[in-house]
């Protein structure tokens, strides 16, 4: 780090010394914009328990080590979007405009986090690297999803650095590019496009063996339950109404098996999800017929762990710092949301990890998308699968299914220029 690096350092670090203004007359918005303009980490009194001073420390720290500013952060109580026209990206701009200066803005409301910056970055560089933040890191707190951020848009600033001297050290001579060099600057664009191409491909294939691997194991355990009824529905005088569910049940498992063994693609496992869960409310029927029972009302399969069958109704539930939500759950998951407990979500391998499997990426959409119908929740569930949604999605926001990567421009002309970098606001619920 260079001298002037920690010379910045120590001040930013000395402004702590000095307790932030608290938010004016004006609102939350103009306390937080006072306070923006001697320290770049704003945490208002009012939202302290989503990010401590020791984690505000940090992410000051990281602003000058990574060279990621000039950026301001604003972590305020989920009012200040009514300061915004009730938007948290109306909030964010007014924050901007209230600073005056131009930068990285991130505005923190409640439990929405949204990102935009007023320079000339690349096209959606600042809501792109808020949205993989927010996505690689919304189950670890406030504190992870903005330093990831800062580290970001530290990389993406060293780029346009670079970007620019280039530019400028290539000023003299005739300005006229040897053919040779020209030939060689194409050729080795041509070998760098190809490179990447081929590096996505191969990651995109190893992400869909992990998934259909997965997959597979799903319809192997179907298979082991539905024999595990086999000896029940041989019993003499068990009803014929059983048998008959039974075999419906076996037959959702050989599509099913047939299904995942043909599949080539994430889009081709969406038949195997419809088939298990088939198998999976057949083998539900089967076992109320043999109980003397009616059997039960085709429903959603409970939104935490399909695996469980048919949901018994809709439980209000909301995920560590997002919104509540009405899902539809199993009785035994829908009594521990109402004792005030997190059921086990249904977790898959990405990358080698387990995660939820409502954040396991595009490779599963299709097969978890069987599930439900493909329309079943798209804000929460297939929104933040195949695209950049979440949780919290802001009603007032045109961003599609969810909080990630809301769409629209949003203007200003505040201290140099608009919120820039493609026109979109990046961030989500965390």
């Amino acid at each position: 780090m260079t001298a002037v690096r920690r010379l910045l350092l120590l001040v930013a670090l000395a402004l702590l010394a000095a307790p932030a203004a608290a938010h004016a007359d004006g609102g939350l918005l103009d306390g937080a914009a006072t306070a923006l303009q001697r320290d770049p980490v704003y945490v208002d009194p009012g939202a302290q328990r989503l990010l401590s001073d020791a984690d505000a420390d940090r992410i000051r720290a990281r602003i000058v080590e990574r060279d990621a500013g000039p950026m301001y952060v604003a972590v305020l109580p989920e009012q200040a979007a009514s300061e915004g026209g009730g938007s948290v990206d109306g909030a964010l701009t007014e924050l901007g405009r209230k600073v005056g200066r131009s930068g990285t803005y991130v505005l923190v409301a409640g439990r929405r986090v949204r990102a935009g910056s007023t320079e000339g970055l690349p096209a959606d560089a600042t809501p792109r690297a808020a949205d993989e933040a927010v996505k690689v890191h919304g189950d670890e707190g406030l504190a992870a999803i903005l330093l990831d951020f800062t580290d970001r848009m530290g990389e993406i600033r060293a780029g346009v650095d670079t970007a620019a001297e280039d530019s400028e050290s290539g000023g003299g001579g005739s300005g006229l590019i040897p053919l040779a060099l020209l030939v060689l600057v194409v050729g080795g664009l041509g070998l760098l496009v190809t490179t990447g191409m081929r590096r996505q491909r191969r990651e995109q294939a190893a992400q869909f063996a992990e998934a259909r691997d997965t997959v597979r194991d799903d319809v192997v355990e179907l298979g082991e339950e539905i024999r595990a009824l086999d000896s029940d529905v041989q019993v003499p005088g068990m009803p014929a109404e059983a048998a008959h569910e039974y075999e419906k049940a076996l037959s959702a498992y050989e599509d099913a098996s047939r299904d995942v063994d043909r599949a080539r693609a994430p889009q081709d496992l969406e038949p195997v999800g419809q088939a298990v869960e088939e198998g999976r409310w057949r083998m539900a029927c089967a076992r109320a017929r043999l109980e003397g029972r009616e059997p039960p009302e085709r429903t959603p399969p409970c939104f935490f762990d399909p695996r469980h069958g048919p949901s018994s109704r809709e439980v209000s539930w909301a995920p560590p710092f997002g919104l509540a939500r009405p899902v539809p759950a199993c009785e035994a998951d829908a009594q521990r949301v109402e004792r005030g407990e997190d059921p086990d979500p249904r977790e898959v391998t990405v990358g080698g990890r387990r995660v939820p499997y409502w954040n396991a990426g595009p490779a599963y959409a299709p097969y978890m998308g069987g599930f439900f119908g493909g329309g079943l929740l798209p804000g929460i569930f297939l929104g933040s699968m195949i695209a950049d949604s979440s949780w919290g999605a802001d009603p007032a926001s045109s961003g599609g299914m969810g909080d990630f990567g809301g769409g629209g421009d949003f203007g200003g002309g505040f201290g140099g220029g608009d919120f820039g970098g493609g026109g979109d606001f990046g961030g989500g619920s965390f």
